[in-house]
């Protein structure tokens, strides 16, 4: 009797333990910056699961450390429109400061950095509460934003004066403000967090700065054949979940450059759609999702192969990308 005791116990356990609890899939969302939505695509079957009606000019979007919410600048709202990731409804609006364009969370999950293109301030928000906690003055028209691995340090770019400006994060001072090329775009530390990238959109180059010394290490250009070098335009900047390589967005050119981040060398351009702005890689690292504003799609490349697999359409004028485990 016991022993039939015990193989049924263990014959229950072994069927509870069949099921395997399915993964959820990732989810992906490319705000829309004519339709004033973001639409929500479905990992695994590349379709649409929704589009969100979010407010006006939505452009930069993030996805909290803990993945529970996505902030949606709204340019002409003056907000940052917050996403249930589960629910896919918006359930609450911070007050962001004038014409927020990006923004940055930092990985403590505690602020949101959010540049003020018409005000040259970076508003600093409490994410929980919503509340301001102060502003930083930068540079004309600011727009890329980047918070360091350990939280301490925020970039922000700043388009017409030029400048990455380094901030203290603890005292919200200035630590220095860096001469970049022409129009910078987009800022993105490193994962070990010892540079930054910084995008040039007219200047047509990547430069890659010193996260200590605050000096420019390198500055990258780009040649492609037949190509015009005025169409080549640095914009959104990822790497890879390894940090071995990093991928740009190179707007009218319609590709995406690929450089190894060790030597800075250009290894590949990739073709996608018209313009593409803004770009995030999976969770995985094995697939890189890319914004395409001009043909209002999202161009998906394989990392391994460096090829583009597929195009899914999505609203009239994509900008930003951020993705949901």
């Amino acid at each position: 009797m016991i022993m039939k005791h015990a193989f049924a116990v263990l014959s229950l356990a072994a069927a509870v333990a069949i099921p395997a609890i399915p993964a959820s899939a990732v989810s992906i969302f490319i705000s829309n910056e004519r339709d004033n939505t973001v639409t929500v695509v479905d990992g695994d079957t590349l379709e649409i699961v929704k589009t969100i009606e979010v407010g006006r000019r939505p452009r930069g979007v993030i996805i909290s450390p803990d993945h529970k919410e996505v902030y949606v600048c709204l340019g002409d709202d003056e907000q940052v429109a917050v996403i249930d990731t589960d629910t896919l409804e918006v359930t609450r609006r911070i007050a962001s400061g004038p014409d927020p364009e990006l923004m940055a969370v930092d990985p403590k999950g505690e602020r949101l950095y959010i540049a003020n293109e018409d005000d040259s301030l970076v508003t600093v928000v409490d994410r929980k509460s919503g509340e301001t906690v102060g502003e930083v003055s930068v540079g004309l028209e600011p727009e890329g934003m980047s918070v360091s691995p350990d939280s301490k340090v925020t970039v922000a770019t700043s388009e017409t004066t030029s400048m990455a400006h380094f901030i203290d994060n603890n005292s919200l001072e200035l630590l220095a403000n860096v001469l970049v090329d022409t129009r910078p775009r987009e800022a993105t530390f490193a994962p070990d967090g010892k540079t930054v990238w910084v995008s040039a959109e007219v200047g047509g180059t990547v430069a890659v700065i010193d996260a200590k010394s605050f000096e420019v290490l390198k500055k990258i250009g780009f040649a492609i054949p037949g190509v015009p070098a005025e169409l080549i335009q640095p914009l959104g900047v990822e790497f890879a979940k390894d940090g071995k390589l990093v991928f740009i967005a190179l707007g009218p050119a319609n590709r995406v450059a690929v450089i190894d981040a060790a030597t800075y060398k250009v290894k590949d351009y990739i073709l996608v759609g018209q313009r593409p702005w803004h770009l995030e890689m999976s969770p995985d690292g094995s697939k890189l999702y890319v914004a395409n504003g001009l043909t209002n799609d999202m161009t998906v490349i394989d990392t391994a192969s460096l090829k583009a697999e597929k195009s899914v359409p999505v609203g009239r004028l994509p900008w930003g990308v951020a993705v949901k485990p």
